[in-house]
């Protein structure tokens, strides 16, 4: 499973875990599951606190040379995870429900 990190220690980085030895909470938002071949779909999640500021991005996990975090499961590799971001569009933004209907803006209240 990947806890993306808020900071701290390890940086901001994409934490890999085995299931079950990081504990996830009421305090955790499920962002989804990574499909990837050869394995059952693997679970991402990050805090509560932090989706609302990452919640209007689209997050792409990545694999990069160079020395993963001290926590994560690729410490060893020679290889780190890495999020990229990129904002979401105004069709991805509506899809998800976070575009108040009529007014065409992103986030905030619709006033009129």
């Amino acid at each position: 499973m990947f806890h993306q990190s808020g900071g701290c220690c390890d940086g901001s980085s994409p934490m890999c875990y085995p299931v079950g030895m990081f504990r996830t909470g009421s305090g955790d938002v499920l962002l989804g599951a990574l499909e990837v071949d050869g394995t059952a779909p693997i679970e991402v999640y990050m805090s509560r606190s932090q989706f609302e500021y990452w919640k209007y991005t689209h997050l792409t996990i990545d694999v990069v040379d160079g020395r993963g975090a001290g926590f994560s499961l690729e410490v060893p590799e020679g290889k780190r995870f890495l999020t990229r971001s990129r904002m979401l569009d105004d069709a991805e933004l509506t899809d998800l429900g976070l575009v108040p209907v009529g007014t065409g803006q992103t986030g905030g209240p619709d006033v009129g």
